[in-house]
Order: structure tokens, then sequence, then C-alpha cells
């Protein structure tokens, strides 16, 4: 059997040539039945095996219909017989596929994709764009991000120096209003010594030792200002008073006032260390004291606070304000007396602090009239209706401090009957209606004599008198402070005549009348640096 074409029969042709057979094709021309594809479909007589084939009727000349089986694109095998037409790998046989040298070929179901290897591109296909190697990205990025880098730093550098330069001017301006170059001439116009106790600080050197002005680092608050905790760099802890207000008004007199403060130097004082003028508002700083103040103290009513304790803080006390008030060069007044500004240092010795509301008298004047101010409960009531300040009004608050020790009670408290509220007229009206020992807390009825006990409440009697004239002086009130501390629980000890103390008050006072107080007491307890004023920072003020 022959392609019809492909020879002309004739009876030499078989018998003569002997590879008649291979050479001439043979065609199999043949169909499924005479159904179509798609009648046989639908009759279920459907022969063609479902896995990837394709059915296709016949179309020969014969006429006798039916229809033919064969392997999808990208498949083979027999489309007839289980399992049909598999895919074929193309990636196997490179004469399949027409993936580039660069390219890697993938088999897919019926087909196959090329795709290029890192750092190549294209469509990976011989006949399409190939694969070409592309440009390292890496210094392209490396470039780029070292320039922004680079631009970041030196925008961030000149913006920097913008900023400082603005920093520097701006603390110029402010050392200058605040009065820092007359403050130089001040001290380079005194003696070494003194110009000595009286440090310029840099702001800078404050941000340092108070660590940007922590909140860790703050000791205590007032309606004025805040007191940081400081280090310097040689490790020595300081006091930083950061104030809120500034009388740009009276710069002389400031530092007039500042220089004469700075100079106080005396052992119940805290010393005024130097000054900042480089923010906006100056700066004190202090030395530190760590054991808080009489206040919390007398408050806390702790084991250590005896009456003999309570007599040599008021000694110690009265005797720094008998030291500002007529030994110092220029006398002045503290003028808010509290014993919340009352500190004490490591050994629980007294500190006068917080200088804040002091004016300076001058020497040829023995009373100044100001706006009034003060602490409600402390406030002299003569200085509040004259506005006429003088070193009696200091005497007067003394006065409630030493109230405030006999009794352990508040200068002020309105949870206190009407008639308790102010502890000043409570403790007088006590003394008149002879129930003074009612109100003396317990301890100090114990522990003191009660001549001696009559004697300190008849002082403090005098030192809260109406007027002014009829109050003791402050060197008076030490006077009688130390006589008042001899006393004993030996009663021939206590034996002394009116007279005899009036004869010492009217003797001179010493002039290092601090040097009379007791040793420093001991103690296991620790105190907070605390500053409970109402503190005005004008500029015609000293400060603390």
């Amino acid at each position: 059997m022959g392609e019809q074409n492909s020879f002309k029969y004739s009876n030499l042709s078989v018998f003569l040539d002997p590879n008649f057979m291979s050479q001439v094709p043979i065609v199999l021309d043949y169909a499924i039945g005479t159904l179509s594809c798609a009648v046989a479909n639908n009759l279920n007589a459907y022969l063609c095996n479902p896995n990837n084939t394709l059915c296709s009727d016949n179309t020969d000349s014969s006429g006798h219909g039916g229809y033919l089986c064969n392997c999808e694109n990208g498949y083979e095998g027999n489309p007839y017989l289980s399992p049909g037409c598999t895919d074929i790998d193309e990636c196997i046989n490179p004469n399949l596929n027409d993936c580039d040298g660069n390219a890697k070929c993938m088999n897919t179901p019926g087909n196959f994709t090329c795709s290029c290897d890192h750092h190549f591109s294209g469509d990976g296909r011989s006949g399409g764009s190939g694969c070409t190697r592309q440009a390292s990205q890496i210094p392209v990025i490396l470039g780029l991000s070292f320039g922004f880098l680079s631009l970041l730093i030196g925008v961030t550098w000149i913006y920097s120096c913008i900023n400082r330069r603005k920093l520097i001017k701006l603390r110029k301006q402010f050392f200058q209003q605040n009065g820092g170059l007359l403050m130089q001439q001040k001290i380079s116009s005194i003696d070494g010594t003194s110009a000595e106790s009286s440090k310029i600080f840099t702001a800078e050197e404050l941000k340092k030792a108070t660590n940007n002005y922590a909140e860790n680092r703050i000791l205590g608050r007032g309606g004025y200002g805040v007191v940081y905790k400081g280090i310097l760099p040689d490790q020595s802890i300081v006091a930083i008073k950061k104030s809120k207000v500034m009388d740009g008004n009276q710069v002389e007199q400031f530092i007039n006032e500042l220089l004469i403060v700075s100079q106080v130097n005396h052992r119940n004082v805290v010393k005024l260390l130097g000054c900042c003028f480089e923010s906006e508002v100056p700066e004190l700083v202090y030395e530190y004291i760590p054991n808080g103040t009489l206040f919390e103290h007398i408050q806390k009513s702790l084991s250590w606070l005896t009456l003999d304790h309570r007599l040599r803080i008021a000694a110690e006390a009265a005797g720094a304000l008998s030291y500002l008030h007529s030994a110092a060069s220029i006398p002045i007044i503290h003028r808010d007396v509290k014993s919340a500004n009352i500190l004490l240092d490591a050994n629980y010795v007294a500190k006068m602090a917080d200088f804040g509301a002091s004016r300076l008298v001058p020497l040829d004047q023995t009373q100044v009239t100001t706006l009034v101010q003060g602490t409600l409960g402390y406030l002299d009531p003569e200085y509040f209706h004259t506005s006429q300040l003088n070193e009696k009004s200091d005497v007067y608050s003394f006065g409630v401090v030493l109230a405030e020790l006999l009794t352990g009670k508040k200068p002020i408290c309105f949870e206190r009957s009407q008639e308790e509220r102010n502890l000043a007229t409570y403790f007088l009206v006590s003394m008149k209606e002879n129930r003074l020992y009612q109100i003396l807390e317990p301890r100090a009825v114990k522990e003191g004599t009660l001549d001696q006990l009559q004697a300190i409440a008849e002082l403090v009697k005098r030192c809260l008198r109406v007027k002014s004239e009829e109050r003791p002086t402050m060197k008076e009130v030490v006077m009688e402070l130390e006589s008042l501390r001899k006393y004993r629980k030996d009663p021939w000890v206590n034996q002394q005549s009116h007279e005899e103390i009036e004869s010492l008050l009217s003797e001179e006072a010493p002039t290092d009348i601090y040097a009379l107080s007791i040793g420093p007491s001991t103690g296991d307890i620790s105190g907070q640096y605390s500053f409970n004023s109402s503190m005005t920072f004008p500029l015609n003020k000293s400060f603390y």
C-alpha cells in the first residue's frame, strides 16, 4: 500500500526494485465513526481522552465524516488511550525552546518561560530582546546616599552655626541687659578676696551643672522661681535659683544690692556664691543646704528636735538676722522671715535663706517705704497698714517662728477654728487667759522648766507687739535666747534675777554673736532642700 501520487504502477516496479517498500510513503487515512466531534460528545460516544486533547472533524474527500483526536500544543502521547497527552518539558531539549544563553528556562504546562539571571534585563528569548547585563546600581545608590548624607550634615551644621550665633548674641544681650558688665566693673573695683566670692557663671556652666535643668534636679518650687540642684565640674554641689520675674528698670540698684549680699559672710546665712547674667532672668548660685527647712522638721516632729535644739536653732537664726540688721556693711531687712526660709545644713545648723524680698536700708534712714510683701501669718501688721518697713518687721516675723517652735502649729491653718486659725493671735490670747500650756507642744512642756517656758513665751509676746517701737531688737532677742538656753532642770541654776537679765541685755552684744551657739547636733535623718517662700525678683531686691 503506497501513496497514490508517489509512483506509477507497473508490473515491473514491484518485482525489479527491492527497496520499493522503503521508498514509497504509506499513508493511513482514517476517522472515528461518522459523527462529528460535537455530535459524538453530546451522544456520549466521544472517544478522545479528556486529558489535554483536541478533537477535529474529518474533512477528507471520502465524505464518510467522523472525527480525529490530537494532543494539544506542548503535549505528546496517545490522545485515545490513558493517560492521554502529557506535558513536554521544552527546557530539557534546547531545540524546543528559544531561551537566550543568559536566560533561565522554566517549564510550564504546555509551554515554557524564559527569565534573565540577576543583573540582566530583557525577555530572555533569542528572537526577542534577549538578556543584557545591567549596570551595577550599588555605586549609584551609595553615591546618592553619601551625597544626601553630606547635604544633610552640611545643612544641619549651617543651621547649628546660625542658632549658636543667635544664642551667643542673645546671651550677650541678656548679659548687658541684666547688668553683667556693671557687675564685672564692681567686682574688679573691690579687693581680690571679695571678688573671688562673687563668681559670674556662664549659662552653659549652669546648664551642664543641672543636666539641662532636669526635673529630677528640682529642689523646690516657689511662686516666682524654681531651685535646682547643681553639680559643678569640681564636683561641688550648689543650689541654682532660676526666677521667673525681672524688673529691667533698676539694674544698677540690683547689682549694688547683689554685690553686698554676696559679701555677707555669716555661718548662719546661706552663702551666695555667684550669679549668671546670660539668661533672660539672672540665675543665682548658692551653697547647697541638704537637710531641708525648719518648717518641715517642726511639722514632722522628728525625734532629734528637742527643746534645746529648738532654742539653739532659734538663737542661730536670730543671730543671722541681728548680723544683717546691724553688722552688715549696709543694713539688710529680710522681709520674709519664716520657718520655711530657715534651712538646716548637714549638721542641722540653722541657715537663713531666701533674700528674694529683702531690702537694703540706707545708712541715713531707719525705715523705707515699699510695696507690702511677705507671707500670710508672718506679716507685720504695722508694715501691712503703713507700708513702712524697718528691722522690727523681721522681729515680728521671727516671733511667729518662735511660736511655731513652741507649739508645733502652722502660722495659718484654715482647718482650725476661727479662734485658732492665726497662730500669733491664738498664742497671745492663750497667754492672756493663762492657758498657754494647753497650746504648747507636749514635748516642750516635758523638757522645759515652767520659768523657762514662761520666759520664752514672754519673748514671743514682746516680738508680736503691734507697735514696732515696743518690740525688742534682734540683738536683744539673741541675748535673751542665749540666756534661756542656760536653763536647767536644777532649780538652783534658774535663780537668776530679773535685774541680771536686764543688765545682760544692756551690754553690747559680741560682734561674733553666732559663735555663742552650741556645736552641731547629730542625727540620722535627711531632709529635702526646699524653697516654699513667695519670692519676687525685682532688680532692687537681693536674693535667695
